[in-house]
Parts: structure tokens; sequence; C-alpha cells
């Protein structure tokens, strides 16, 4: 594993940049909202990448001897702030692994050559955020399958690629995949320029508001919005 230099500024693992100095935290250049305790967490088990930090030294490095408050819920609640704004899970940790009764580590590897988390993506990254597409099918049928975040969408690739049938239909079932008609009009959140991929918000349908992982493939420019879809195929 890959172990930081001696106080870098930014520290970079998978799509998420962190902003020691500034306290912030970006997901693919765009900055996201956490609070002040949640990041001061995330910096502690930067410190210590791979090992364990126990939730003893949590509290003594975040609550003075002289602060009165249920530690355990607090820190419980912070954890929870940070696995949301990493798009983690408790059960399945892709970043922040959980070691009961002792405390948390972290996992994932940090990129060999940080760059400045503030860096502007390129204009065509930058042009399908916020756009409307309608979504189409490469192959037959009038059904796609959206994995419903980051996680869930790396699942999916893998039993696809296991041609895991059970291991699809238990995914389905668990609602972590939505099915959505050919055609729907969704809207461009982030872009995953790393997966060829794009976090929509779905805007019509019986999935109406849920958010989704959809490939740049599956993006087809709306009516209104022309030209955008060529940009998306282009990053393919």
């Amino acid at each position: 594993m890959l172990q930081p230099d001696s106080g870098p500024p930014i520290l970079r693992f998978d799509v998420y940049a962190v902003d020691l100095r500034a306290g912030e935290l970006f997901r693919n250049g765009r900055k996201i909202k956490l609070q002040e305790q949640p990041f001061q967490i995330l910096a502690i088990l930067l410190e210590h990448p791979g090992e364990v930090v126990t939730r003893e030294e949590l509290r003594e490095r975040l609550w003075s001897k002289d602060t009165f408050v249920d530690f355990e819920h607090s820190l419980n609640t912070a954890i929870k702030k940070l696995r949301r704004a990493l798009n983690d899970g408790a059960e399945k940790p892709r970043f922040i692994e959980t070691l009961r009764r002792r405390g948390y580590r972290f996992t994932a590897c940090f990129a060999e050559n940080p760059e400045t988390p503030s860096q502007p993506k390129s204009a065509a990254v930058s042009y399908l955020v916020g756009k409307v597409f309608a979504l189409r099918n490469e192959s037959t049928g009038n059904l796609l399958s959206l994995p419903i975040d980051e996680m869930a969408f790396k699942e999916k690739q893998k039993l696809e690629a296991a041609d895991d049938d059970l291991g699809l239909s238990l995914l389905f079932a668990d609602g972590k995949v939505l099915m959505v008609q050919t055609g729907t009009r969704v809207k461009v959140l982030d872009v995953r320029t790393a997966s060829s991929s794009c976090e929509v918000r779905i805007l019509e349908g019986e999935h109406t508001a849920r958010t989704a992982i959809a490939p740049f493939n599956c993006l087809l420019s709306d009516p209104q919005e022309s030209g955008v879809a060529a940009t998306a195929r282009k990053l393919h």
C-alpha cells in the first residue's frame, strides 16, 4: 500500500481528493459538503493507512476530557456521515473498514501523483453536468438496468463478468439495480471518467427522483439538448 509523504496537503484515492489544509473533500474535482468532525476523522484515518485507529484514540483526538457528550452516539453519527460522503458502506466497505469493538481502518490506496483537487475538469466533462438525456439501449429491449450507486455498479460489473445470474438476481431483489424504460429522461449530476459513466437523476417514470449510475453509451441527447450525447460518446 502506498504511504503518504510527510504532511502532504492533498491526498487522492479512487475518485476522491482530500485537501488537508483547507479541510475539504472532492469527488471527481467537485467539492463535497462534509462537516468538520467527519472530516477530522477522515484526516486521522489517512494518517494511518492500513492501520487500526481505535475508538478511544478518536475520542482523545476529537473530544477533550472536559467535554460531556454521548461519545458513542456522536462518533457513530460522524462515521455514518463520512461514509455517506464517500459513498461507502459498512457491510461492504471500499474505504473505511469497521473492526467491531476496536475501531476503524482506512483500506484504500493513495494515488502516486496527487493532483490539485480544484483543478477544473475538461470542458467536455463539465459540459455534461446538469444536462438532460434520454436513455437508450444499444442491445435489443425496452429496459435498462441501472445500479443505484458506485458500489452497486462495481458489483454488477463483477457478477456480469462471472456470469453469476444468481448473484445478479439478488442484486435486483435487494433494489440495488433499477429497471428503467428506454427513452426515460435523466439529468447528469456527476461524471465518472474512470468508469465511463455518470451519476444521473431520473426525471420521469416509476423511479422518478431516484439517482443511478448510467454508462456514457446509454445517453441519448434530449431533443432540447442537441450535441450533448455526442460529447458523452467521445468520452466513452
